[in-house]
């Protein structure tokens, strides 16, 4: 895709969003169903998942971990942003490879020590780029990308998360 392709996709778009600012705001949903075992299925749009314990909690590794699930969110959303960055900005990307990684102390999630925080405790998003951008625009890039990645921003200021029940008999 070239920018004025990804301008003249997002324009009307943009102009819509500054008239009525409400047209902006779109709930994103994802759902899973419980599964067999110690299993949630979530069906991503594309792909039915099963979410399961990871082999460090007792799972057996056949199932998807949502540790590992979130990360690879956040390397989609990194990378995409990426791509529609250096797309308006006009940066030729011959390719790059997109990684994260998170530090997790299982002791945390099993109830094993309360000093153990549960969840990541550090995560790593590394960009290996293959392009002749200059230095500055590189830095340019990366700078945009970390602002505009919904994931990355979500993960580094957290939003409140209202939990909510309903028990059927």
């Amino acid at each position: 895709m070239k920018s004025e392709e990804l301008r003249s996709l997002q324009a009307p778009l943009k102009e819509k969003y500054r008239v009525n600012p409400g047209e902006a705001m779109i709930t994103l949903r994802a759902q899973g169903q419980i599964g067999e075992g110690v299993t949630c299925r979530v069906d991503t749009g594309k792909a039915l998942v099963e979410a399961g314990l990871h082999p460090a909690t007792g799972g057996n590794g056949l199932a998807a971990c949502s540790g590992d699930m979130l990360l690879e969110a956040l390397v989609a959303c990194a990378g995409v942003t990426l791509k529609a960055v250096a797309t308006a900005l006009e940066i030729e990307l011959r390719g790059g490879t997109i990684s994260a990684e998170g530090d997790l102390d299982f002791r945390g999630t099993l109830g094993v020590s309360k000093e153990a925080p549960v969840g990541f405790s550090s995560i790593r998003l590394n960009f290996d780029l293959d392009t002749d951008a200059s230095e500055e625009q590189v830095a340019t890039l990366l700078r945009l990308t970390e602002r505009y990645c919904v994931v990355k921003q979500t993960i580094s200021n957290p939003t409140n998360v209202d939990v909510l029940h309903s028990v059927k008999n």
